[in-house]
């Protein structure tokens, strides 16, 4: 394990809330945070990625040149990833399909999040004998 969790700010709440309830239900992942705190909370295991206002009241902003990648069990998931985010307020960033310049072949969908966050959905046929 290399993460326990990963934070991503947001400027609206609501509209991150509304875009990552649907990209991460499409990777089986729900909110676990209370719906009274003015934080998203989407854990598998241990590991956690949380979306939030920055706590010192700055606006929030995305990191240029980072991306946050989730692991996905099949292509499909990562299909359904995408559709999800585009169509939640999310932009399309790279369709869904294999990447042969990429280590290992993978198969990757990217996404930019209300926020400018740039995520995505990866999986590779490796995974398939460690699942």
């Amino acid at each position: 394990m290399l993460f326990n969790h990963v934070f991503v700010g947001t400027n609206d709440i609501e509209r991150a809330r509304v875009f990552y309830d649907a990209v991460m239900g499409a990777l089986g992942l729900a909110n676990s945070a209370s719906p009274d705190v003015p934080v998203l909370s989407y854990r598998s295991g241990e590991q956690g990625f949380a979306v939030r206002a920055p706590r010192n009241g700055e606006p929030a902003s995305c990191a240029n040149g980072g991306t946050i990648g989730f692991r996905a069990v099949s292509t499909e998931q990562v299909d359904a990833f995408h559709r999800a985010g585009v169509a939640n307020g999310g932009s399309d960033d790279g369709a869904p399909g294999l990447r042969p310049e990429s280590f290992g072949q993978p198969y990757i969908a990217y996404l930019r999040d209300p926020d400018g966050n740039k995520i995505c959905a990866m999986w590779k046929s490796s995974w398939a004998s460690t699942a």
